[in-house]
Order: C-alpha cells, then sequence, then structure tokens
C-alpha cells in the first residue's frame, strides 16, 4: 500500500467503502454499525483537515505576503487572480447553460415524478429558501461589510468565516511590508516557521487519508436517498456531471497552453486533493492538501499559492456556478416554463456572483441556488426536485472548485514568472523549500 502513489491509495480507500457499505447493507444491524463505527472516523478526518485550515492561511499568507516586499507585486497579482477567477466562473456557467438547454433534462421529469420530490423534500427546500431570504434581507452592501471582522479571533474560530480570515492576513502582511525589515524579520520568522509546522501536520493528516475516505464513502452509501429517485433525476445528474468533465478539460487545455506542463502532469499532482474534495465536498477542508500538491507537486511559488489557493477556495466556485445553471434551467423544463435569452444571461450574471459569495462546506451551493432561481422567476419550491441527487453532485463540483483552483494558481504563477520545477517532500523529510530534489521529481514525475 504505501508503495502506491497517494492518489490510487486514495481511490482504493473509496472503492473499498463503497463494497463494504453495500456489502452491510444486506443485514439489519449494518447501516446502524457504518453510522456508530465507521462514519465517526470519516468526521475525525475532515476535522484534522479543517482544524489547521485557518492556521494554514495565516500562516501562508502573511509568510508569502510579506516576502514580495512591494505592493504594487500584490497588487499586480491580486488583478489576475480575480480576473482569472470570474473568467473561469462565466465560462463555466456557459457550459451548463448550453448543456441543459441542449440535452432538455428537466423534459424527462414527469407531472407524478414532480409531485414525489416535492412532498419528499419539501421540508429540506423550505429550510433552504429560508437561509437565503435572510441573506437577501440584509441588504446589497452586506457581502462587503461581512468581509472586515470585528474580532479575528472569533472570525479564525468559525471556518465560515474564511473571506475574514483571509482579509486579516493581507492587512497583516501589508503591515510587515510597511514597517522598516528589521523590525519585521522577528514576526516574519515566526511565520515562516509556524507554515514549516502546518506543512508537515498535512503531511501527517495525509497518511490517514485512505481510511477517512474508506469511512466517508461507506457513510454516504447507507445514507443515500432510494435509487428510485436517482433513476428519475439521471438526465439531470448526466447533464451536470459531463458539465464538470468538460470543465476539467478546459481547465487542462488552458494549463497545457499557457504553462506547457503536460495533462498528465496536471492531473497528477492535484489527483490526490481532487479525489479528497470529492469525499469531503468542501473546498476548505481540502485546501490545506490542496496547496501542498500545487506548491510540492506542481511548482507553484509558495508567495503565489498562499495567496491564490485560499482566495481560490473562498470565490472561485466554477462548479457550483455550472450546477446553479444547470439546475435553476432544469427545474423550470420540469415546471413547463420556457426561459428567454435574457433570463437566461441574468442567470450567468447572478450565478457568478452569487459563486463569489458561496461558503466553502458542504451544501452552500444549495443557498446560493435559491438567489439564483428567484433572478430568473423560477419557483424556489422546484429546489425540492433537485435534493435527492445534490449530495453526490456536490462531491462531483467540489472536485472541480478545487481543479480551478489549481489551474489559475498555476496560470497567475506563470504569469508573474513564479512557476518552477516540483519540490516533492516526505511526511519524514526535513522541510527545506529552496531545496530541489531533480532526482525524486524525475522519479515522482516521468512526464517532466
Amino acid at each position: 500500500m504505501k508503495k502506491l502513489a497517494l492518489h490510487w491509495q486514495i481511490l482504493l480507500g473509496m472503492a473499498a467503502g463503497v463494497i463494504f457499505a453495500l456489502i452491510l447493507t444486506n443485514f439489519s444491524w449494518g447501516p446502524g454499525f457504518i453510522g456508530d463505527w465507521i462514519k465517526p472516523f470519516g468526521n475525525i478526518f475532515i476535522n484534522a483537515l479543517k482544524l489547521i485550515a485557518v492556521p494554514l492561511i495565516l500562516a501562508s499568507l502573511i509568510k508569502g505576503i510579506s516576502d514580495l516586499k512591494d505592493i504594487s507585486k500584490l497588487s499586480k497579482m491580486g488583478t489576475r487572480t480575480i480576473l482569472t477567477y470570474i473568467f473561469t466562473t462565466v465560462i463555466a456557467v456557459s457550459i451548463g447553460l448550453g448543456l441543459v438547454n441542449l440535452i432538455k433534462p428537466g423534459n424527462a421529469i414527469t407531472e407524478e415524478t414532480r409531485n414525489d420530490l416535492v412532498t419528499s423534500y419539501e421540508a429540506d427546500a423550505s429550510t433552504t429558501i429560508a437561509n437565503a431570504q435572510r441573506q437577501k434581507d440584509s441588504g446589497p452592501l452586506q457581502a462587503l461589510e461581512d468581509i472586515v471582522p470585528s474580532n479575528i479571533f472569533a472570525a479564525a474560530g468559525d471556518n465560515a468565516n474564511m473571506l475574514q480570515v483571509i482579509f486579516f492576513a493581507i492587512f497583516f502582511g501589508l503591515g510587515l511590508i510597511l514597517i522598516p525589515e528589521k523590525a519585521a524579520k522577528p514576526v516574519k520568522d515566526f511565520f515562516d516557521s509556524f507554515n514549516d509546522v502546518i506543512l508537515k501536520l498535512i503531511d501527517l493528516i495525509m497518511l490517514a487519508a485512505p481510511y477517512g475516505v474508506f469511512a466517508l464513502l461507506a457513510a454516504l452509501v447507507v445514507e443515500s436517498p432510494s435509487t428510485d429517485l436517482f433513476a428519475a433525476l439521471a438526465m439531470y445528474a448526466i447533464t451536470v456531471v459531463l458539465g464538470l468533465l468538460l470543465m476539467i478539460g478546459f481547465y487542462v487545455m488552458i494549463v497545457w497552453i499557457f504553462t506547457k506542463n503536460t495533462p498528465a502532469f496536471f492531473i497528477n499532482g492535484i489527483a490526490p486533493a481532487q479525489l479528497l474534495g470529492f469525499s469531503t465536498s468542501s473546498s476548505a477542508a481540502t485546501l490545506p492538501v490542496t496547496m501542498e500538491r500545487v506548491e510540492e507537486h506542481m511548482g507553484v511559488h509558495k508567495e503565489v499559492a498562499s495567496f491564490v489557493l485560499p482566495i481560490g477556495a473562498t470565490i472561485n466556485m466554477d462548479g457550483t456556478s455550472l450546477y446553479q445553471a444547470v439546475a435553476a434551467v432544469f427545474i423550470a423544463q420540469a415546471f413547463g416554463m420556457d426561459l428567454s435569452i435574457g433570463a437566461q444571461l441574468g442567470i450567468i450574471v447572478t450565478a457568478t456572483l452569487a459563486s463569489i459569495g458561496s461558503a466553502a462546506v458542504p451544501g452552500a451551493g444549495m443557498v446560493m441556488l435559491v438567489i439564483v432561481l428567484a433572478q430568473a422567476g423560477i419557483p424556489e419550491a422546484g429546489l425540492a426536485l433537485i435534493f435527492a441527487v445534490d449530495r453526490p453532485l456536490d462531491m462531483c463540483r467540489t472536485t472541480v472548485n478545487i481543479t480551478g483552483d489549481a489551474a489559475v494558481s498555476m496560470l497567475v504563477a506563470k504569469s508573474v514568472d513564479k512557476l518552477g520545477p516540483p519540490n516533492v517532500v516526505d511526511w519524514d523529510d526535513t522541510y527545506n523549500p529552496e531545496k530541489n530534489e531533480s532526482e525524486k521529481v524525475k522519479e515522482t514525475n516521468p512526464e517532466i
């Protein structure tokens, strides 16, 4: 097992979890056993990843910004990052709208099935609609106001407040740049060392990744809705997954064109983070692993990765945006509504803006979808139509979100001349960001 690459270990863990759960569901005590004795280990694994997400953002962002030593470099990198994220999000929504209008999955939903789904998931839909209504009632500038924390310790105590932590880290890093270098050195040295410790903790947590995803997938299988509901929504799910696959192909293509790195290099580099994102349905929980893979296995310099990736985990939700576009038109089709070109262009704008405000946690896309539905004049009660397959699709779109973050980090790094060869560090190696282990690189990345 230890001789296998990490992504193969994780894939084996996922497959074993599914098979294990399918076997135990044949016994009356099986689901209870998995819920009581297997699922907690998956939750522990996710908690361990979430545990270091905020410390990682603080340490890596402060270190990365202070390393720039020039505010103009930060402005240049920030502008390119935001514009690239917006561009990829617009592409994602456009792909989703194109596919859902071509395949028309909503036309396959019969009135009887639609009524059954609305009845089954009416309570879930009502809760989500209420949460979205609170967000809409908060005012047009509430999202901007929420970025600035009144208490950094309170913000750091909740993984849903990542934007506030990012704001503080950038603000703190700017302060380090603006004071004399001699005065800044002790603080900078502390965060440099603190960052190295966090990176080592990520290596240790990843040793348990195959077992963590085993527990997560086993729990997912026993908690899934009936197969009848899945069958009714198969065309919708296929449309979303096809769009997500096209989006991954788009990332691979632009990375290949602009950085000259092969598709195999890109996929092998980000695969473990993709698989963890699939298992956890959370960009925030997977962020530590994404940063480790992008820096060590894909050659993005730390100062770029530490800036681009935390922001991406918060505002770059390409997979979520694509899903929102497909879901909105699917629900309209299921209700016999014919959306105009203007309404669908409005979906592109709304889904793009909603993705920026979407939290990097499981299920957050559902809340933002209500805003998209309301803008297009689609019945919000139709949200109940897609709850049955939302969790597996949430896993898929999180994978795309993470892939997009990695792709943009490589593009930005290339544009500022901060993309170099990989520098792989094993869990029991002494971390040295300056060391270039060329032989190990050739062994782990033969296509270079």
